[in-house]
């Protein structure tokens, strides 16, 4: 067994065995607008549900090194306390890989990625037509992490979007396997695809 002692790694190590270490990891794909009406389109790794009741989603953005230090996405929904998170399914993971890209501010990650939107029904920003599940949120919380260079957005979700042929009506389920989500792996291009399905019980004793 090896063992390492965050404070004693050299940047970024810390961060790069983290992340292969908590994997395959969730994307959202975040949708936010600015004040002026500009949208933005960001995907994060750093995210997963939180609560149920009401059903509420976090994901963390990281400081850029370089100046200005505030993403666009931490920007937008100080600015406009929404956003819409979609699943990155394989069809759609081309886009997503260039919506990562650090672009100017004010720049139209939706145009520089070829991707279509459509209206939100609840929030301001824009939501991607494209894709197959968006949920429409409200900004709960903006958290800083204390030590850290990161803060947690929560948002709690207000709708959401299932394309029809995904939703199992039965048991009120989206069919996971169908939908065919991508995860993020440890390293800087490794993703990987949903593997083989199996089922475990609950022991009843």
């Amino acid at each position: 067994m090896i063992s390492f002692v965050p404070s004693e790694m050299a940047d970024p190590a810390p961060y790069r065995l983290l992340t292969s270490i908590v994997a395959p990891r969730p994307i959202a794909w975040v949708s936010t607008i600015s004040a002026e009406g500009v949208p933005n389109l960001a995907p994060y790794s750093f995210f997963n549900a939180v609560a149920g009741f009401p059903p509420t989603l976090m994901f963390s953005v990281a400081y850029r090194r370089k100046e200005p230090r505030e993403k666009d996405t931490l920007r937008n929904v100080k600015q406009v306390d929404e956003f819409v998170c979609h699943v990155v399914d394989e069809a759609l993971a081309d886009a997503m890989i260039r919506t990562a890209v650090e672009v100017p501010y004010g720049v139209n990650e939706f145009e520089t990625a070829h991707l279509k939107t459509i209206a939100s029904v609840d929030v301001r920003p824009p939501r991607i037509a494209e894709a197959a599940i968006a949920m429409e949120c409200k900004v709960t919380q903006i958290t800083p992490i204390e030590g850290a260079t990161n803060v947690m957005v929560l948002g709690r979700v207000v709708r959401f979007h299932v394309r029809e042929d995904l939703y199992r009506a039965e048991m009120g389920l989206v069919d996971t396997m169908r939908m065919k989500p991508i995860t993020r792996l440890g390293g800087a291009v490794e993703y990987t695809k949903i593997g083989e399905l199996f089922h475990l019980e609950l022991p009843q004793d």
